[in-house]
């Protein structure tokens, strides 16, 4: 078995988001939402995730933007933010291990948590 090491450049970067997004897309739960909303844009995703990743976990500041927008309309629940949180960590520890690894993770479940956080409070707001 091969030893498994941490997150420590661009190609790590991209073998964790493909990985995982591998996965997302044929999640019976999780990916139809994706593969709807992002449609035949798969790569121009990938490349934007590339660069948010790098950006936080190799402080390489490659990304600009603001990631939340496009996710403030999406049909998702808590139980969509759990599932995406499952497959991440799920990928995320068959392929590394270390700070960094450990690092994306956490990043992961406090974007996961604050995005959930922010639709409800979207939703809770326009039915008022």
């Amino acid at each position: 078995m091969q030893q498994l090491t941490d997150i420590t450049s661009l190609e790590d970067i991209k073998l964790l988001v493909d990985t995982f997004y591998s996965l997302v897309k044929k999640d019976e739960f999780i990916g139809p939402i994706f593969n709807e909303k992002i449609s035949n844009n798969w790569p121009e995703h990938l490349e934007k995730m590339y660069r948010f990743w790098q950006t936080i976990l190799l402080e390489e500041h490659t990304y600009s933007g603001s990631p939340f927008p496009p996710h403030k309309q999406l049909p998702i629940t808590k139980e969509h933010f759990d599932r995406w949180m499952e497959i991440f960590i799920e990928t995320t520890d068959s392929l590394f291990l270390g700070p960094l690894a450990e690092e994306a993770k956490l990043r992961a479940m406090n974007m996961a948590e604050m995005f959930n956080y922010k639709i409800e409070y979207f939703r809770n707001t326009k039915k008022n």
